[in-house]
């Protein structure tokens, strides 16, 4: 088998995902992360169809150093009834600097005939005359056949005569596209046989998601002999997206014993998936295969009874091979054993302390009937695990009182102003915040007061505020629960607070991701 190709097109596919927009730096820092991710090849964009891409590659010649991945340039055959030495957005391909081309072509005779709206003989003539040309300008030429798999299924002949052209004409790789995303794996193995069989090209695969079978028709492909595989990391891309390229790559790693990417550079996987997250703005999902916050995540108690004599007996593989890790989600579903191990995972053991772990157990069972929920606040059960163990461990400041005021100029416009009365490190601390809500002025007024005392909480700061409404029929009597997510620059923790009124829940909530903050830091209670 030849050796896989893995090809990443994040900044160009990706990007056509509904709300995504990225500017050139955040795709230059992008292109970054995928390298150090281990992908073969980084698509880039489209120069001279697009300004912005043509920046891209203009800056990436001095700002962008690759250790392993290639850059390629994408871009379209020439025009119909043109010649490709001479059409504009072919010169701006290889003026783009990259060494490799990836050309999009119809194989799909409808495509050809009512979108390009030319014969079918001079498409083949298109994709001649571009892939010889850039061939001959000494590119390596990666042909994207758009609407393949439909093509074949509507007219083989012709699909397979574009591969065989794109190939006779020196293209490296011939990428059979299911662009529609109609195409079940079965479907995908039976294609990509016949024109490996029929053609002897190389072949790739280019599958998005609309079937929900993106990463398994890749795999399927690839188990049918395709030696390329396209995808974006998180799975971007229009519609319901595409492959998700760090499920693809770990499948054929660790399922079919491919070699996809280096070993220690799939080990930051979830890092770099996270990490793109933050720079296209799109939240993380938690349930993504491998790399998600929740893929390893266990809730009933009978699991974590099966978890805590063997992690393998409810895992498929070892999570720390992708840079995940396992975590057991405390809840009213929890047993004697889901306590132990969420303590192990805190680095707190409670293997001689059974009454911690059930004075813990009957804690968690009694505030979930109150409305609480503990899967998404690891910190705020790690909080109480440890005062649980060791009383007074977390009581970093005593609080006296707080209250918000909020004003409103009466045209809408509202602004807060929050006071906090606090005691610690032997003093009595006051402070006022001002926010564009209650919450943020609660926020600004702790960290003011708590900084003379803590000086450490200059790098915690809030990132997320969730709020949702319990037993919604009472309307605005009804019970809240906040989720609160705090990070230090490195890792971020989450918290929970649920009260009749929306500032004590959060005031709960905000006050536990500070406090876990310190502890993270291993600051000393003064």
């Amino acid at each position: 088998m030849e050796a896989l190709h893995v090809y990443d097109t994040t900044l160009r596919d990706g990007a056509q995902q509904e709300g995504l927009n990225l500017s050139v730096s955040d795709k230059l820092a992008i292109a970054a992360l995928l390298d150090d991710l281990g992908v073969d090849f980084i698509e880039g964009g489209w120069p001279g169809a697009n300004p912005k891409d043509t920046e891209f590659f203009e800056r990436a010649r001095t700002e962008l150093e690759l250790r392993h991945a290639t850059l390629a340039a994408f871009g379209a055959t020439r025009r119909a009834g043109g010649v490709a030495a001479e059409d504009a957005l072919v010169r701006a391909l290889v003026d783009s600097g990259a060494s490799v081309v990836c050309l999009v072509a119809k194989s799909h005779t409808g495509h050809v005939e009512r979108a390009l709206r030319t014969t079918l003989e001079e498409n083949l003539e298109m994709v001649r005359d571009t892939v010889s040309h850039l061939v001959g300008q000494g590119r390596r030429v990666f042909v994207d056949c758009e609407h393949f798999f439909d093509g074949w299924h509507l007219d083989r002949d012709y699909a397979l005569s574009v591969v065989r052209t794109a190939h006779d004409a020196g293209a490296e790789v011939v990428v059979l596209c299911d662009t529609n995303g109609g195409m079940l794996p079965h479907q995908v193995e039976e294609v990509v046989a016949d024109v490996i069989a029929s053609t002897g090209a190389r072949v790739g695969a280019h599958c998005h998601n609309d079937t929900g079978c993106a990463a398994a028709n890749s795999v399927a492909a690839v188990r049918a002999g395709a030696t390329h595989v396209q995808g974006t990391v998180n799975g971007y891309g229009e519609r319901t997206g595409n492959a998700d390229l760090v499920t693809v790559a770990a499948n054929l790693q660790f399922k079919l014993g491919l070699h996809a990417m280096e070993p220690d550079a799939l080990r930051r996987a979830m890092h770099i998936a996270h990490a793109i997250s933050e720079v296209t703005n799109v939240p993380a999902y938690s349930r993504q295969p491998y790399v998600g916050a929740s893929a390893f995540a266990h809730k009933a108690g009978l699991h974590a009874s099966a978890l805590k004599v063997d992690p393998d007996l409810y895992q498929h593989m070892d999570p720390a091979l992708v840079g995940n890790g396992m975590r057991t989600l405390v809840s009213d579903m929890a047993g004697r054993a889901s306590i132990e191990l969420k303590a192990r995972e805190a680095g707190l053991d409670l293997s001689d302390r059974p009454d911690v772990v059930a004075a813990v157990l009957a804690e968690v069972k009694e505030l979930e009937l109150r409305g609480w929920t503990f899967d998404a606040a690891d910190a705020t059960v790690e909080l109480m695990l440890r005062e649980a163990l060791d009383p007074g461990c977390t009581d970093y400041f005593e609080v006296e009182s707080w209250r918000v005021i909020t004003d409103s100029s009466g045209e809408g416009d509202a602004t807060s102003e929050a006071t906090v009365k606090l005691r610690a490190d032997g003093a009595r601390l006051i402070a006022t915040g001002e926010g564009n809500g209650p919450v943020n002025a609660l926020d600004h007024a702790l960290r003011e007061a708590l900084t003379r005392a803590y000086p450490e909480i200059e790098k915690i700061e809030l990132i997320d505020f969730k709020v949702r409404i319990l037993d919604a029929s009472h309307g605005t009597d009804a019970v809240t629960r906040v989720l609160i997510e705090t990070s230090d620059g490195e890792t971020s923790w989450d918290t929970i607070g649920v009260a009749g009124s929306i500032l004590a829940a959060s005031w709960r909530a905000l006050t536990d991701g500070i406090v876990h903050g310190l502890l993270r830091q291993g600051v000393p209670r003064r």
